[in-house]
């Protein structure tokens, strides 16, 4: 089995998930998806990473490079995550409302960002953000875009997982927040609640062990052994998998001993 991709839960209903695939290079086979659900116990050994293939239609077709978690062939980057106003598309397609929006993630990182107006609440969750601010809705994505570009020099336009990882177990800075609030004038604002209740800040690892306490956009945070871990599902994208607990060497916190 080949862990071939991952879905955050971008709704209170919904539940992340892992993607696998049991295909090689020559078929195209249905996904396998693992559900995140709180208490999940998961235990698989990671062997070899590889490129981790295509994804199409709810099928997934493997690549046998070496790369990972993507070859080449398969990498890409979502042109439109690179617009600040002047399309870079052959045709302009993204005509419908678009939401311009801040984001937080505790204690005090702060990002501006762009999506269709109906996906805000879900494109906040996917990111693990912890309080949000509806900025202004605008008639496209071209104009979105440029107002978000004006506003980089103020806010930055992206918060690194490292970043949001370290902040697990933390609080928003809430005079940091609406100081930067009350330079907007937001229509709305949200806090997010992501049921994680951490008491210490989990140690990042990429393992795939343990019982999973809780998810906050692509961070899935799992406990072993009296200690809390925290793994980016990207990095276990490309893995080849096992059944049966992982006997590499972790680290263990204070509480383990």
């Amino acid at each position: 089995m080949q862990f071939v991709g991952y879905e955050p839960a971008g709704a209170p209903d919904e539940t992340a998930a892992l993607l696998t695939s049991d295909g090689d290079a020559l078929d195209r086979i249905a996904l396998g998806r693992i559900a995140l659900d709180r208490g999940t116990e998961l235990a698989y050994t990671l062997d070899e990473r590889r490129c981790a293939g295509t994804i199409h239609d709810g099928e997934h077709l493997a690549c046998d490079a070496a790369e990972a978690p993507y070859c080449a062939d398969h990498s890409h980057t979502w042109v439109c995550a690179r617009c600040t106003g002047t399309c870079l598309k052959d045709e302009m397609d993204c005509h419908d409302d678009h939401a311009v929006y801040l984001a937080a993630f505790a204690p005090d990182s702060f990002k501006v960002g762009v999506t269709k107006a109906w996906r805000l609440d879900r494109r906040l969750r996917e990111q693990g953000a912890d309080s949000g601010a509806h900025l202004r809705t605008v008639a496209n994505g071209r104009i979105a875009r440029e107002y978000e570009a004006s506003l980089t020099d103020r806010v930055p336009d992206r918060v690194r997982v490292p970043t949001k990882r370290a902040s697990l177990g933390s609080e928003v800075d809430e005079a940091a927040w609406n100081a930067l609030l009350d330079e907007f004038d937001p229509l709305e604002t949200q806090r997010f609640s992501y049921g994680l209740d951490l008491t210490e800040r989990p140690l990042a690892e990429t393992v795939a062990t343990g019982t999973v306490v809780g998810t906050k956009g692509r961070l899935v945070v799992l406990e072993r052994g009296a200690t809390t871990y925290a793994v980016d599902l990207r990095d276990l994208v490309g893995y080849v998998a096992s059944v049966g607990e992982s006997r590499r060497d972790r680290q263990s916190s204070l509480g383990a001993f």
